[in-house]
Formats: C-alpha cells, structure tokens, sequence
C-alpha cells in the first residue's frame, strides 16, 4: 500500500479576486508565500518523496514547505477551465446564458467550453498514482484534489462533496492496487522547531 498526501498550493492574487484559475500560470502573492514559509511538512511527510503540479504557485508552495525542490509531473496540473480562465466565478454563475456550475451538480463529464471534464481529469491522474512507489506528498490544486478525493470516496459530483479541502492540509488516500480510500482526518502543516 502507498499512501500519497495531496496538498493545495497557497493563495494567489486571483484566488482573492474570485477568479477561475486552471491552467494560467499565477505566482502565490506576498502573504502566502509568508504564511507557508513559516510553516513545514510534518514526520513522516517530511521524508515522503515530493511531487507537485508544474504552475509556479504549486511548485513554489512545496519548496516553501519542504526546504527543497519538487519533482513536477504534468499529470498534477489543474483542471483546463478553457474559456472560463480569467473570469470571476461569481459572475460566471450569475449570467443566464453561461452553464458554469457549483460542483456538486457536475457529473464526472460536465466540461467548460474548450476545457476539461473531472473525467479526463481523473484519466490522467489514476495512472500517476498507481505509478507511484513510495508514500509521497503532492502539492497541487483543488480540482486535482476534489477528483482524486472523489475517486477514493466514490463521489460522483452530484450533491455535496463529502470532503471539504481547505489549505495547509495534507489530506491522505491509501492506494492498494485498484482499491483507494480517503483517511477521515487530514494532517495539519506545522510550525518548524527551530
């Protein structure tokens, strides 16, 4: 059994603003970067291997954790929102004509316009995980984690996700063979010692 930790990159400025993100390539802001610098990886993720997203803000939130550089995986990249990368949220969902949705009424095929489905999504993410040979941390995004969070759950984005992901948070799927599943209680990053 493998166990992989997903971890969500810290804030950005358009996280603040509300803004679909995806694939953009948007650095953390100032007060991210010091909020995670002050904080690390607990035992025994501290020695687990390091995995993120290549997006700077996912890359750089694992070296401010870690105190070392990630191995990058293109299969850790958030979710393509195709046209919608840029835009606020909130006004997506408030235009009649625009089919932008919550996530608990997706279904694993509801696709932005030229974007990507939770399916092509989960596509490319089961396979890296099944590849992997040691317990590891990945640091990536919240449509990755959502995905792989309800592939060990059996969620099937239709009504509330029983899982809520929040920052600063490891949150833990034993991987054995075919077999995944979500650990209740995710781990907290901690304050270092020193």
């Amino acid at each position: 059994m493998i166990r992989l930790a997903l971890l969500r990159h810290g804030h950005t400025h358009w996280n603040r603003e509300g803004r679909v993100q995806g694939r953009t390539d948007i650095a953390l802001d100032a007060t991210a970067v010091a909020e995670l610098g002050a904080q690390r990886l607990p035992a025994p993720w501290d020695a687990a291997a390091l995995w993120s997203s290549p997006l700077e803000r996912a890359a750089h939130t694992a070296q401010l954790v870690s105190g070392k550089a990630p191995r990058t995986d293109p299969a850790l990249i958030e979710m393509n929102w195709g046209d919608w990368e840029g835009r606020i949220a909130k006004e997506l969902r408030a235009d009649p004509a625009c089919d932008h949705r919550d996530i608990d009424d997706w279904g694993w095929n509801y696709t932005p316009p030229n974007g990507e489905s939770p399916t092509a999504l989960r596509d490319r993410l089961v396979p890296w995980g099944l590849a992997l040979t040691r317990d590891s941390v990945a640091v990536c995004h919240i449509g990755v984690m959502r995905v792989l969070m309800a592939h060990a759950t059996g969620w099937n984005f239709d009504g509330p996700a029983p899982f809520t992901v929040k920052r600063n948070r490891l949150f833990v799927i034993e991987i054995d063979g075919d077999t995944w599943r979500l650990q209740p209680e995710p781990v907290r990053l901690e304050k270092p010692t020193t």
